[in-house]
């Protein structure tokens, strides 16, 4: 089962996190069109994975975002586009739909589902991970990626775009270091801190 599942510690509502790559996906047009219809079948963080470089981006994220679920503060529909927008610097919602959310040209994809297992809006038993993963694999045509690891991530990581996204071009801190590894830890570091200042 080409699924993760993280407990994030001090979350509300007991959430669960699974996580999930594939690559060659091509069936994007059509979970574009299921998410812009809003059907219900299809309430998960469907991410392009180019601008996505750790597990540990993507479960700040959904801290957030899960978050402000249980607080009554979602700016968006639900916990899963939230997500969506908690990955990005700034609070134009639009612009992190296009930005980090799947479009009809994703080829490499992350998919996020939020399972709440102590929460009033949610009550009774919620999927377990196989359910999960069994669905995410019926809705998603492409290869799943097993394990998810910080190394499978960052093979579809285009560079480029992360630093375009969290406007880290002509960043001095990043242009004095040499080495291409600490540059990229770095530009990792700067970008989630980003994320977390979003809004203050």
């Amino acid at each position: 089962m080409a699924l993760k599942s993280t407990t994030l510690e001090n979350c509300p509502w007991g959430a669960l996190v699974h996580l999930a790559l594939f690559h060659d996906v091509t069936n994007a047009a059509f979970l574009h069109s299921q998410l812009l219809a809003r059907n219900p079948e299809y309430e998960y963080a469907f991410i392009d994975a180019s601008a996505i470089f750790s597990e540990l981006q993507l479960l700040s994220a959904a801290y957030r975002a899960i978050n402000a679920a249980a607080t009554s503060a979602l700016q968006t529909p639900n916990v899963h586009s939230e997500v969506i927008l908690s990955l990005s610097p700034n609070n134009n919602i639009a612009d992190a739909y296009r930005r980090w959310g799947i479009s009809p040209k994703t080829t490499s994809l992350i998919v996020i589902k939020i399972i709440f297992h102590d929460s009033p809006s949610f009550p009774g038993p919620q999927p377990s991970a196989p359910e999960v993963w069994s669905t995410i694999s019926r809705l998603v045509s492409g290869t799943p990626v097993d394990p998810f690891s910080d190394a499978a991530v960052r093979r579809e990581t285009d560079w480029a775009t992360v630093r375009k996204y969290y406007k880290l071009n002509g960043v001095p801190a990043l242009q004095a270091i040499a080495d291409d590894a600490a540059r990229q830890q770095k530009m990792e570091q700067l970008a989630i801190m980003g994320m977390a200042l979003r809004g203050l």
